[in-house]
């Protein structure tokens, strides 16, 4: 076992000091020096030198809240949709798919976003009906908390003309009050809204693989499946039972199946595999911006709507006691600020109840939050993952149809996080926005939507935050700062080379190609862009 020594560019260590040391040894799956190169030389004589040739080593990044292998399976199993852009291709990548599917067998569409449609909203039941009425059909929306039916996947589930809305979701109407496919929230859309919906052992084999190869060429080591049901789980433990599978996970259990009165609980029964484990326990408090259903305590722009609680407040406050006296982390949906508020008063009763330092319970999206929700957050020690790419995907929306200018240009507010003292992390919560580390960090830093305007110049924060955010912070931030997140002797050696130096470019972070990841000590993944000059 030589090791290897990497030399020759900028290495940015996001350590706590900001070291910027001259070469970097690893031998086997750890760091094992940092340094000048002539004294790791003298000290590992052996080693072999990679030079990066100018280019740019980080720690390898930490994915703080997606659902892999989610992207995979919008490609591989389902009618990719998030392409489209207009309800005729809608309809044309469906029938596509009906065409290879067995009659009676579901077809399945996903990641569509009406803001791309040239129609501007989604289609209907009786549309449809007219690509099948003898396949079960169902699209999900991009945001996954909400879809369309056709008529023969409402009979399927057991949803009829008299069927009432469940608490936390509801079954759209015209105007006659017929069933017109719409399902809102996550209690409505049932089965159809989990990510193992339709997926067998083979499917998910295939899933893991493409989405493995995809976070591995964007640098990323450590995903996340944050929505993770009893089934999903049951996939994940045949993968875990198997060994080595090629990139870390952290899977975040729906809270609801955390056995009450047993602090080993699902813990118990996990296979030993320290690549794939078990991390904090998840909840939902509300919805999506884009369904306006995220429970906001101002109504939407040009309304009386404030959206849906997915949850009562008592329901709440009692699980986050619950989660919280058994030691567990929790990780809890809360786009909108009234989601937040409930969810930050359940931390204090739980803290009150039970005081317990370091508990690192987390805002997930926390795309609203108001400023003195974040100074409260700093005072109960709660940390918050935010969703800037809303910024740049739906930003224009959120400031001229969902919000209004005052309100969008805060909307993940990292500039306020950063001034309050709350450590935070950001994510592009795959397949929502697929996964894409730098871009997201370009995001963050310049706060651009997709015609340009800034949202929230007082939201800004400098690229080692951002760089931060999805390194080092998105370890600390699920209890992995010893292990992984930045260059330091005796932790694991992911590292990520990219072709340049974030640094250096923050107008375009977004356009600096990953040039090779490596993953415990072995290069994963490698992308070879010939330089001026140079033969292809």
């Amino acid at each position: 076992m030589t090791g290897v020594i990497f030399a020759g560019g900028p290495i940015l260590s996001m350590d706590a000091s900001d070291t910027r040391p001259e070469a970097v040894a690893i031998r086997g799956d750890r760091i094992v020096a940092t340094g000048s190169l002539e004294a790791l030389r003298r000290s590992l004589p052996e080693a072999v030198q990679h030079d990066l040739v100018g280019r740019t080593l980080l720690p390898a990044f930490i994915d703080p809240h997606g659902h892999f292998p989610d992207s995979a399976m919008v490609r591989l199993l389902r009618a990719d949709l998030s392409e489209s852009v207009d309800l005729a291709e809608v309809f044309h990548r469906l029938a596509a798919r009906v065409a290879r599917t067995p009659v009676g067998d579901w077809v399945m569409g996903a990641a569509l976003d009406e803001s791309r449609l040239a129609e501007r909203r989604l289609p209907t039941r009786d549309e449809l009906d007219t690509v099948s009425r003898d396949h079960p059909i169902w699209v999900i929306h991009a945001s996954g908390h909400c879809g369309v039916a056709n008529s023969a996947a409402l009979a399927r589930q057991g949803i009829g003309e008299g069927t009432p809305d469940p608490e936390g979701g509801r079954y759209l109407r015209d105007g006659s009050g017929r069933l017109a496919g719409g399902i809102e929230g996550l209690s409505a859309m049932g089965e159809m809204g989990d990510t193992h919906f339709l997926l067998d052992a083979d499917a998910f084999a295939r899933s893991f693989a493409a989405a493995r190869a995809e976070y591995l060429a964007q640098g990323v080591t450590l995903a996340q499946n944050a929505w993770t049901a009893l089934p999903l789980l049951e996939l994940f433990a045949g993968v875990a039972a198997g060994g080595d599978p090629g990139i870390d996970l952290i899977l975040l259990p729906v809270a609801e199946i955390e056995p009450a009165f047993s602090r080993e609980g699902l813990g118990a029964q996990w296979p030993g595999n320290g690549a794939i484990a078990l991390g904090p326990r998840k909840l939902l408090a509300d919805g999506s911006f884009l369904m306006r259903t995220a429970l906001l305590t101002e109504p939407y722009l040009g309304s009386d709507e404030y959206g849906l609680a997915y949850i009562d407040r008592d329901t709440l406050m009692a699980e986050v006691c619950r989660l919280h006296r058994l030691g567990f982390q929790t990780h809890t949906h809360c786009n909108g600020d009234a989601a937040s508020d409930m969810f930050l008063d359940a931390v204090a009763a739980a803290l009150a109840e039970h005081p317990r330092a370091d508990h690192r319970h987390t805002i997930i999206h926390g795309q609203v939050m108001r400023r003195d929700q974040l100074t409260r957050c700093a005072a109960l020690g709660v940390t918050v993952s935010f969703f800037p790419a809303h910024v740049e995907v739906w930003g224009d929306q959120h400031h001229d149809e969902i919000l209004g200018p005052a309100r969008a240009v805060h909307i993940s507010p990292t500039g306020w996080a950063k001034a309050e003292g709350v450590r935070f992390t950001i994510h592009n919560d795959a397949s929502v926005t697929p996964t894409r580390p730098l871009r997201l960090v370009e995001t963050t830093v310049n706060r651009r939507s997709r015609s340009g305007r800034v949202l929230g110049l007082e939201q800004r924060v400098d690229v080692m935050t951002a760089l931060r955010a999805h390194t080092i912070d998105a370890a600390w931030q699920v209890f992995r700062e010893h292990e992984r997140g930045s260059i330091e002797v005796g932790k694991l050696a992911d590292l990520v080379i990219l072709d340049d130096n974030p640094l250096e470019q923050p107008e375009t972070i977004g356009a600096i190609g990953v040039s090779e990841t490596w993953r415990r000590g072995e290069r994963v993944y490698l992308c070879h862009r010939p330089k001026v000059g140079e033969p292809a």
